[in-house]
Parts: C-alpha cells; sequence; structure tokens
C-alpha cells in the first residue's frame, strides 16, 4: 500500500494515514503513523464516512484551542 499523510501534519507523529489504494471492498484504509510496523492494525471505512471526516477537519470541527 502507498501511505501518506497530510501535508499539513508537519513533523508531529500525532497523525493517522491513509492509502490511495482503496481495498477490493472499496473502503478507505486508515492507520495510526505511530505505529509503522508491517503488523500494525489497520481501520477501514466506506468512502462516504471518510469524505465526512475529511469535510470535519477542513470545516475546524477537530482544531483544539489551548
Amino acid at each position: 500500500m502507498n501511505w501518506f499523510k497530510s501535508s499539513y501534519s508537519g513533523n508531529d507523529a500525532s497523525c493517522v494515514e491513509t492509502s490511495v489504494d482503496l481495498l477490493p471492498s472499496g473502503r478507505v484504509p486508515v492507520r495510526d503513523s505511530k505505529n509503522l510496523d508491517a503488523n500494525a492494525p489497520i481501520i477501514t471505512v466506506s468512502t462516504s464516512t471518510f469524505a465526512s471526516f475529511v469535510g470535519s477537519v477542513k470545516g475546524g470541527a477537530f482544531d483544539t484551542r489551548i
């Protein structure tokens, strides 16, 4: 799989990565960027769920204020 994380994440390791390679089921694979082991767990979500997540991120739903 060809994994990548957002260019906005910088050098912070607290990110999730996704792959441009959809699974045969058409689901989007997602993994924790801190655990890059070949046997690390991967979760999968539907393309509509992933699109909703990306929209929420872009809309600032997960922005934190410290």
